[in-house]
């Protein structure tokens, strides 16, 4: 029984939310590869798609999707515990726009 109960921990279910440590595993046993390999490729990856987003605007990932540095526009809200109008500066945030192919190999379509 604690040997079902560990492969349990190890290998997630479809519906569960994978967690860093599990990708790499994952993917260390996919590509047959040390997971501190795929770990220091996972962390390049992050820090090439940081500092291009940073500098060039766009980072893409072919087949999954593109990080996008997007600029807000300075606007008037509304602080909502007295109601008061209050200005919201100006800002840079990151968007992340999914790849078509990404999204009909995840929204299959209805029958």
């Amino acid at each position: 029984m604690a040997t079902k109960k560990a492969v349990e921990k190890t290998v997630p279910t479809p519906a569960a939310k994978l967690t860093k440590t599990q990708i790499v595993k994952a993917l260390a046993e996919k590509l047959e590869a040390e997971p501190k390999q795929i770990q220091s490729f996972l962390d390049a990856l992050a820090e090439m798609a940081t500092e291009q987003t940073r500098e060039a605007g766009e980072f893409t990932l072919p087949g999954l999707g593109k990080l996008v540095k997007a600029e807000r526009k300075e606007r008037m809200g509304r602080n909502p515990s007295t109601g008061e109008q209050i200005k919201i500066a100006a800002k840079t945030t990151v968007k992340f726009r999914i790849a078509k192919a990404a999204t009909d190999a995840i929204a299959l379509p209805k029958a």
